[in-house]
């Protein structure tokens, strides 16, 4: 028998630079630290010498005609409004798959987290609502609703072990049921006046892709081009167009087509017999064991994985960079104690911690529910206190009300950003203190 082939060592530039990143991108925080970074250089450079010029790279206008078709917006709005269509998305496919398979498929594993996150929206909402009661700040009471999943279960998986398993699972439900109710606010009260037409419009399309997917259909060209058909509807129907994101992840088949056994099963006998032949293996057997592969993994499963890189290291990140920059110079004591800034803060801070946490406790001294995993009731506050990071949805939301206001908007992004910091920092001090 022939000795095997001694492996060269990797290239001087695998080793240095490609085998580090590889193993970055897959630590499961990887992306709240990506996204982490681009908030920081944005609120730095939107405070440095080059303010008016990186202001100015978001407002460039990109343009795309077709004959007397054609497409306007600024390089923030093609973000805002489509790029951010993708995360969307994906949390469609995520509320699906929890639904499905996860932690919301039974009612009695979804009651603890729907509690917790209705305390978690109230509150918040009731604390910015008593803080700008009649002003023109009013319309932007929904900002503080929002949990980011990315960077509160980010900075929980940054803790290790401190954390029980439980926990985390519960805060990942937690703050899918705080992505639905952001979800239906901004379908609520953010749209632009509702159009019958575009809703009939919307609701054709959707069957028509709802159809498809019983039929079978697992093209992502086909689901693509639903997707941009459903962001026009939503578009005319006086809907936010990245809501068309959410209702295609729901739509996106989540069951395989053959059983994996199935599959599996005929893989084995395949491989065996094709291992056995002493002619030379022709490779376009592996095209076929891919496709075999393929049947046995469902569209959405497939979708997810796909684009979550994408979403985690361009999509959002460029949205943390576009809409981050906030610029305090010349900010005076009484701009820092305005009523949007101080509602948001505090709602985050504040009103996201006592509404999660005092939901829970009620739900569990009440017999509705138990704590997860039988955790202390220190640790449960402090994953309450990371929940109140509302950092990409709240931003988002921030856009929606207060996009004509330039002065009330730079507000509602720094009570983002100190609300989220406070929460997060403090959230992690908590756990980390825990025995």
């Amino acid at each position: 028998m022939a000795a095997p082939a001694h492996r060269r060592p990797p290239p001087l530039f695998q080793s240095i630079v490609l085998d580090p990143i590889r193993s970055f991108t897959r630590l499961e925080a990887a992306g709240s630290i990506v996204l982490f970074g681009a908030a920081l250089v944005a609120f730095v450079l939107a405070n440095s010498p080059w303010h008016a010029a990186f202001e100015q790279l978001w407002t460039t206008p990109v343009q795309l005609t077709f004959g007397d078709l054609g497409f306007h917006a600024s390089l923030r709005q093609v973000i805002d409004d489509g790029l951010m269509t993708i995360f969307f998305f994906v949390v469609g496919m995520e509320i699906k798959r929890e639904l499905v398979e996860g932690e919301l498929r039974t009612g009695r594993q979804a009651m603890l987290p729907a509690i917790a996150a209705t305390g978690g929206v109230l509150l918040p909402a009731l604390i910015f609502l008593v803080l700008n009661r009649g002003t023109a700040g009013e319309k932007g009471w929904a900002i503080p609703l929002a949990t980011d999943i990315a960077f509160s279960i980010g900075c929980v998986v940054l803790l290790g072990k401190r954390v029980p398993r439980a926990l985390l699972v519960f805060l990942t439900a937690l703050a899918i049921f705080d992505d639905i109710a952001g979800i239906l606010v901004i379908a609520l009260f953010y749209g632009g006046g509702l159009n019958l037409a575009g809703l009939v419009w919307v609701a054709v399309l959707a069957l028509v892709v709802y159809a498809a997917a019983r039929l079978g259909v697992e093209s992502a060209l086909f689901y693509t081009a639903g997707g941009v058909a459903l962001w026009i509807g939503f578009h005319h129907a006086g809907v936010h167009g990245t809501l068309a994101g959410v209702l295609l992840g729901l739509l996106v088949p989540a069951r395989t087509r053959r059983p994996v056994r199935e599959v599996l099963g005929e893989l084995g006998k395949h491989s065996g017999l094709t291992v056995e032949v002493s002619e030379a293996l022709d490779t376009s057997d592996l095209l076929s064991i891919g496709d075999e592969v393929r049947e046995a993994v469902p569209p959405l499963q497939r979708f997810e994985h796909a684009l979550h890189p994408w979403v985690a290291f361009g999509v959002m990140p460029l949205f943390g960079l576009a809409n981050s920059g906030v610029s305090v110079a010349g900010m005076s004591v009484a701009d820092l104690t305005a009523p949007v800034l101080l509602g948001v803060a505090l709602g985050l801070f504040l009103g996201k911690q006592l509404g999660i946490f005092g939901f829970t406790w009620a739900a569990v001294k009440t017999g509705l529910a138990e704590v997860p995993g039988g955790a202390s009731w220190r640790s449960v506050h402090g994953v309450a206190m990371v929940a109140g990071i509302g950092f990409t949805v709240a931003l988002f939301i921030a856009n929606l009300a207060f996009g004509a206001e330039p002065e009330l908007l730079n507000q509602a992004r720094l009570g983002v950003l100190v609300g989220s910091l406070a929460s997060g920092v403090s959230g992690m001090l908590v756990l980390r203190a825990l025995p």
